[in-house]
C-alpha cells in the first residue's frame, strides 16, 4: 500500500538498540516466570518440563516479533509534518503537522542512556496524539528535539 509510504518519503529507522533494550526487559520477565517453573520441574517430575519449555518457545517467539515490530518503527521529517511509522501486521502512520505541535519532549530511563537511545514525545493540543518515536540516538534526539521545536514556532507563528 503506497497510503503507508507516499512516494518521495525517506523514512529515517530507529536504532536497533531498542531491541536490544525491549529484549532484555523481555527475558528479565521470562527468566522471573522460569525460575519458579525449573524448581517445580526439577521437584515435581517429567510432566512439569512442558511449562518451563513453552516458557522458553514462547519467549523465543515473542523475541522474534519484537526485532520485526523494532525495524517497522521509522520517522520523516517533511516541509510541513513530521510522519512516524509503526507496525507489521497492524500498520500505522501518525501525521502531526509543525504547527500543532506544543512542545516535544525527550526522555531516556537507565536501560535507554546505558545502551544511548531515547524516546521522543510530541505533544499536540489534541489528548488523543501519541506521536512518539522510540529508540532515536542520544544525540540525534537531541537535534531532532531542538528541529522539530523551531519548525512548530515557525508555522506557528504562520497562524
Amino acid at each position: 500500500m503506497t497510503w503507508f509510504s507516499p512516494p518521495g518519503v525517506t523514512w529515517i529507522s530507529v536504532s536497533s538498540r531498542l531491541a536490544t533494550a525491549r529484549l532484555v526487559l523481555w527475558w528479565i520477565f521470562v527468566a522471573c516466570l522460569a525460575a519458579p517453573a525449573l524448581v517445580v520441574a526439577s521437584s515435581e517430575g517429567s510432566a512439569w518440563w512442558v511449562l518451563p519449555i513453552t516458557l522458553l518457545l514462547l519467549g523465543v517467539w515473542v523475541s522474534w516479533i519484537i526485532v520485526r515490530q523494532v525495524s517497522a518503527h521509522a520517522w520523516a521529517e517533511r516541509d510541513d509534518d513530521l510522519m512516524v511509522r509503526r507496525g507489521r501486521l497492524f500498520r500505522r502512520v501518525t501525521v502531526v503537522p509543525y504547527g500543532r505541535m506544543q512542545f516535544v519532549d525527550v526522555e531516556a530511563g537507565p536501560l535507554s542512556r546505558g545502551l544511548g537511545i531515547a524516546r521522543v514525545q510530541l505533544h499536540t493540543a489534541s489528548p488523543g496524539s501519541d506521536a512518539h518515536i522510540s529508540g532515536v540516538p542520544t544525540e540525534e534526539a537531541a537535534r531532532l528535539r531542538d528541529r522539530l521545536t523551531t519548525r512548530g514556532e515557525a508555522k506557528l507563528a504562520g497562524l
